[in-house]
């Protein structure tokens, strides 16, 4: 069995998947640690044994991510190359959802997004708000940045404690905008809001910035396809926030099944991609 390991590396987490000789995603898997050479080698390691692979089942080992600048020699000695991150991300989110026109939108530290238009995949732009702003966020109004504990606190919030609907400040619907929509993020805060509904809210501030912010990329291009990769759409609070947004411009966001390690499937995919540089 022959087998190209992608490998997504972070500053503190590397996510590692195998594309095998069918084309087929096999045991995807994390893996955190203090530093992203520590992370990599611990996730190759861990793959390898968890899926009996021997080092000379792997054709080709793909590297990205921030993290694979630190990384500028052969990983255990195999053939070792890089593969350019925003590709990756759209050949990945390709791989994963069989559409050949779309933006794929990386919600990271901060928030990238890729415009996938068949064999032309270009970085488009991006935003500085994503899981560092909720860690950042949360760490200073909650006393905390394990981002499960805020989801779960934001399980038991009330958004009316924390933002400003249409309904507040309208007695009519305006035009293509229903009672229900957010007018202000935040606008409705009170001093003694609960943690509860402060999770919710940072939350739900987050996840509505990077879609608006999708929304308007797509301006003009006709997609309304968007691909949503990256951690936080393991969010729970992501099945109200995009049904909530694809009613209100007419779009439709997708998770993929395997949504986290998009960007690795990507890399390993990228094999032998001429935008490849091999050590």
């Amino acid at each position: 069995m022959k087998i190209v390991i992608g490998i997504d590396v972070g500053i503190s987490t590397t996510k590692i998947v195998g594309i095998n000789e069918e084309g087929d995603v096999v045991s995807p898997i994390r893996i955190r640690a203090t530093d992203p050479v520590t992370s990599l080698y611990g996730a190759f390691g861990k793959y390898l044994h968890d899926n009996h692979i021997q080092l000379h089942d792997v054709e080709k080992v793909m590297l990205t991510g921030v993290g694979s600048a630190y990384i500028n020699e052969p990983v255990y000695g195999l053939p070792t190359d890089k593969a350019e991150e925003f590709l990756a991300d759209g050949l990945g989110a390709r791989y994963e959802t069989h559409l050949d026109r779309m933006l794929v939108v990386s919600l990271g530290t901060g928030t990238s997004i890729v415009k996938c238009d068949g064999d032309d995949i270009k970085h488009i732009g991006g935003i500085g708000i994503g899981g560092g702003t909720l860690q950042g966020l949360s760490r200073l109004l909650l006393k905390t940045d394990d981002i499960k504990q805020v989801a779960a606190l934001a399980e038991e919030g009330d958004l009316s404690h924390i933002n400003v609907l249409i309904k507040d400040i309208c007695t009519n619907p305006l035009q293509g905008l229903p009672m229900d929509a957010i007018a202000s993020l935040f606008g409705n805060a009170k001093m003694n809001a609960s943690r509860e509904d402060i999770a919710l809210g940072l939350i739900w501030m987050v996840l509505q910035s990077i879609c608006s912010a999708t929304i308007l990329s797509s301006l003009g291009s006709g997609i309304k396809e968007f691909v949503m990769i990256g951690n936080l759409t393991l969010l729970p609070q992501v099945r109200h926030v995009f049904p909530a947004t694809e009613r209100l411009y007419g779009v439709k966001f997708r998770i993929p099944r395997y949504s986290e390690f998009c960007t690795a499937i990507g890399a390993a995919l990228s094999y032998r991609n001429v935008q490849s540089t091999t050590f």
